[in-house]
């Protein structure tokens, strides 16, 4: 069982605050993070935490925060072969502002790290020989499909996460991924309900994918197969940032297949993913491993 990611790499900052501060104010900081993140990371390092070997294809800067997100994903035991080291580039950084109302993002997200096609053909073994290859959709629409189209011509497991500019990809997935707002770009459903939730996700199907899993705001997840819809509540977990839970949650619904799990058991898995990311700080999961999102006690 071998898993490629394709996605956003970057340094991650994290900073918990009481409160926003006004407009010429400060506010203390009572915790801060810094690490290895971007959307793409996030799943490898939730994959490689529940023991799969995942490699890694993203941009970074060649730039001293470049060298050092590739040192964690390295000690988190991710393949970083893949990854593109671009010339006079600035890595990517994302500031995760959490406060006790919300949280707020800042992005530098330079265009030179999203992949290009070139890359993405680059790596054509590393994709093509994968068994599964999760691509995350913040990546530019001709790059994202060409990934897919090559994953399925070597037989790999397609799994999206997130939504595209281009709809056609869809045909080439087997597993698609969606919050609510992504599931009503793609379908041009209203997703506010379980209701309207499973609409979106039995939509989603038509449209190619095998599974469809759509969040719904204060509700929970609605997944689709065959002919079933199922829908798992969010747990009763503290929310202390939800930044990552999507990324934990991706990391082991696509564990959860490949290992061959029922598709109930699956999305359970994957629930229980997002729940345990969703009680720390940050975006980076802390799956420890696959006991902490089975039910089943460590040993």
């Amino acid at each position: 069982m071998y898993v490629t990611v394709l996605g956003q790499i970057a340094r991650d900052l994290v900073l918990q605050v009481a409160r926003i501060p006004d407009k010429g104010t400060a506010a203390p900081v009572r915790e801060r993070r810094e690490t290895l993140g971007g959307k793409g990371a996030n799943i490898a390092v939730g994959l490689a935490q529940l023991g799969v070997p995942v490699a890694l294809l993203g941009v970074v800067g060649d730039d001293l925060a470049g060298e050092r997100v590739l040192a964690r994903a390295g000690a988190d035991g991710i393949d970083t072969t893949p990854v593109i080291r671009r010339e006079r580039v600035t890595t990517a950084l994302i500031v995760d502002l959490v406060s006790d109302e919300g949280w707020h993002y800042l992005e530098d997200i330079p265009d030179a790290t999203l992949l290009t096609e070139g890359d993405v053909e680059a790596a054509r073994p590393v994709i093509g020989q994968a068994d599964a290859v999760v691509i995350q959709l913040q990546q530019p629409a001709a790059a994202a499909k060409r990934a897919a189209a090559i994953a399925r011509q070597g037989g790999a497991k397609v799994v999206l996460d997130g939504v595209s500019d281009d709809e056609s990809i869809l045909d080439l997935a087997d597993v698609v991924r969606v919050d609510h707002r992504e599931g009503e770009l793609f379908t041009g459903i209203r997703i506010t309900d379980e209701k309207s939730g499973a609409r979106a996700a039995r939509e989603l199907l038509k449209r190619g994918p095998g599974f469809a899993a759509v969040a719904v705001e204060e509700i929970g997840n609605v997944f689709a197969w065959d002919d079933q819809v199922l829908t798992v509540p969010h747990g009763d977990e503290p929310v202390v940032d939800t930044t990552g839970a999507g990324d934990a949650f991706v990391a082991a619904l696509t564990r959860a297949l490949l290992r061959g799990e029922s598709p109930e058991t699956a999305a359970r898995q994957a629930v229980a993913a997002a729940g345990v990311t969703v009680g720390r700080l940050g975006g980076r999961p802390d799956l420890g491993s696959p006991d902490a999102i089975s039910g089943t006690p460590s040993a």
